[in-house]
This record gives C-alpha cells, sequence and structure tokens, in this order.
C-alpha cells in the first residue's frame, strides 16, 4: 500500500520494520528498524533536529547509516525512499492504508496505559491530555500491580490514592474520561495480585503474566485460564509476553525474549466462556500476540482490545501498529471492546 501522507520518523522506521518481517527478512534487520524508532520516540524534536542539523545522527546506539537516511527524510516531510520501495515491492500482500486508518479511526479509547504513579514517565493529567489531542474520549489508567516491584506497582494504599486522584481530574478534563484501572500481575497460581475489593471498584482490569515466563506449557496453561476464568479479568494483556527486540528499562536493558509456551486453544476459548477479551498489544518490541495466535483468536471467536501499553505520552499514537495487524488477521471492528462507547465498555467489564 502506497502511504499517501509522509510518515513522522518513528512510524516510518515502524513500517519499514513491519514490511521487512512480511517480507521474511532477518530478524536482525527488522530488530535494527524497530530498535531506531525506540531512540527516536526517545527524542524531542528539537533534539531530533539538532542531531539531523549536526549530522550526529549516527552517534546514537542503535540508530546506523539506513536508519539514519529514513529518519532524516521522513523528518523532512517526505516519504523515505526505502519505504516506499518496500511497499511497491510487497505491493497486494499488505493491508490497504484506508482499512487501516478506518479501523483506527474506530478507536475511542486506549485501555492499557501507564503514568509515573509505576514505572511510566509522566503524570496521569500528561497521559491524559496526549490522549485528548489524539481524538480518545477515554483512557484505562493501568499502572502495574504491588508484586511488580521492579515497576513500581501500587500498594493497595497506593492505588486507594490514585482513585482520588482520578476522581478530580476526571471532573476538570470531562467530557473525557480516565478509567480507573490496574494492570494486574497474574501470580504463578493464578490468582490476581490485588485485593478483591479494590479490583470490584476498578472500571478495567487488564491481567498480564510478568514472571516465570518460561514455565512448562501445562503449568502455563493452568496459570492463564484460572486468571481468565476471574470475575475480574477484563482483558488479557500481551499473552506471550514476547520482546521482539530488546529495551531499556529502570533497572537496565532487558534482551528480546521467545514466547512463553501454552495452550492457546484452551486459553482464547476461556476468554470466550467469560467474556475477556485478547488484548493486541501495539508496543512495537512486543506486537503481541504473534499473528498466528491472533487468527486462531479470531477464529475462536474472541472479543479483543487495541492498546498501546503507553509509557510516555508519544506512545499513545502506537495503536497503529495493532491496527495494521487486526486489519491483517481479520479482526472485526465491532469485536473490538475499545471501539464502543465509554458507558457500553462500563456495561461490559461490570458484567
Amino acid at each position: 500500500m502506497a502511504l499517501s501522507t509522509p510518515p513522522a520518523p518513528a512510524d516510518a522506521l515502524r513500517r519499514i520494520a513491519f514490511l521487512l518481517e512480511r517480507a521474511r527478512e532477518p530478524s536482525y534487520r527488522v530488530a535494527a528498524f524497530r530498535t531506531a524508532a525506540a531512540v527516536v520516540d526517545g527524542l524531542g524534536d528539537e533534539q531530533l533536529d539538532l542531531k539531523i542539523r549536526t549530522n550526529t545522527l549516527k552517534d546514537l546506539k542503535g540508530v546506523g547509516p539506513k536508519t539514519a537516511a529514513v529518519i532524516v527524510q521522513a523528518h523532512k516531510g517526505q516519504v523515505p525512499e526505502y519505504l516506499t520501495k518496500l511497499e511497491q515491492d510487497l505491493g497486494d500482500q499488505l493491508p490497504a492504508a484506508d482499512d487501516v486508518a478506518a479501523f483506527r479511526a474506530a478507536l475511542k479509547g486506549d485501555l492499557h496505559v501507564h503514568s509515573d504513579w509505576s514505572d511510566g514517565g509522566s503524570p496521569i493529567r500528561e497521559m491524559a491530555e496526549s490522549a485528548i489531542a489524539l481524538g480518545h474520549e477515554y483512557m484505562a489508567l493501568t499502572d502495574h500491580s504491588p508484586r511488580l516491584t521492579v515497576a513500581n506497582g501500587l500498594s493497595p494504599e497506593r492505588l486507594e490514592k490514585q482513585l482520588d486522584v482520578v476522581t478530580e481530574l476526571n471532573e476538570e478534563l470531562a467530557p473525557f474520561r480516565i478509567l480507573t484501572g490496574i494492570e494486574c500481575d497474574i501470580n504463578v497460581d493464578g490468582s490476581l495480585d490485588q485485593t478483591d475489593e479494590l479490583l470490584g471498584r476498578l472500571d478495567v482490569v487488564v491481567a498480564s503474566v510478568h514472571s516465570d515466563l518460561r514455565a512448562d506449557s501445562t503449568a502455563m496453561t493452568e496459570r492463564m485460564l484460572r486468571a481468565v476464568a476471574n470475575p475480574h479479568t477484563d482483558v488479557l494483556g500481551h499473552c506471550t509476553g514476547r520482546l521482539v527486540i530488546g529495551r531499556r528499562q529502570r533497572d537496565g536493558t532487558q534482551k528480546p525474549r521467545p514466547e512463553s509456551t501454552f495452550d492457546a486453544e484452551a486459553v482464547f476459548g476461556a476468554c470466550v466462556e467469560f467474556g475477556t477479551a485478547v488484548e493486541i498489544n501495539s508496543r512495537p518490541e512486543r506486537l503481541d500476540p504473534p499473528r498466528r495466535l491472533l487468527r486462531l483468536a479470531v477464529e475462536m471467536g474472541c472479543e479483543f482490545a487495541i492498546d498501546t501499553d503507553a509509557h510516555a505520552p508519544g506512545q499513545l499514537d502506537w495503536q497503529g501498529n495493532g491496527c495494521e495487524r487486526a486489519v491483517e488477521c481479520g479482526v472485526d471492528v465491532d469485536r473490538v471492546v475499545n471501539t464502543w462507547t465509554a458507558d457500553d465498555l462500563l456495561d461490559w467489564t461490570a458484567g
């Protein structure tokens, strides 16, 4: 599909990574463009402009000659030559630009967003204002639960305080709405890492596995099944836990990691049975679930949430990654719960 408007530098890099993956290029080539996109995401507009003007882009770790050329051309308001060639070479294999744009326009909010209350980098208000600027009607604030200490997870007491802060912000930001929520760790036994009383007060609960990711398939399946069946769970977050490229965190750098193994048919079947949406995680280092599992979830009749898992305001614009994969894998837009109004969404989570 040919792009009608020039993409931003990071978007151009992610698009190239997507196309290289489709063309079955070596994983190191795909990772190079995703890594460069993550580097650009970490720069402000002025910083990026300075790097380009002083010809020091390639001094940045993760930016090489090819990725630098893409960044410069996109920054000038051009569709990068390399991207144009890939689009032309792959042609009809790609989802149509209009289809992806229409899918993205149907999204009314984001159900997986972090703030500086846990491991995000920005205050709640800043995340909300950025969501408003994107045209969202709501966002679910889903900071981490207490067990994930490395991510400054919220104790019950801190979560209680956050609920009061959200109430005040909603009065100021109306009609936009910050939905109360949590990304709740799925414990090894499948229980959720927060009190039932607090979980029952939240609008949206995203349940995710963050530990013991290399457990055997039987143990991981049982763990996920119990979490999906929990009446508080609304969304199953980044189900395989994979990282397709490394990433920087507060405690250092995480290397790429493979998918966790589990019985996907059993887990997706439980999602259908208990009304739990499968997250299409749009983070460029996750892109979870992989296409084969996303197609399986579609075939089994799952509902979905296309989320960014954003930890900074600029990352809220990553939903296009998830929309691209949704179109490619045949996801029906009506089965994406964050295309619904806030009232319809909350009726669903309450049920």
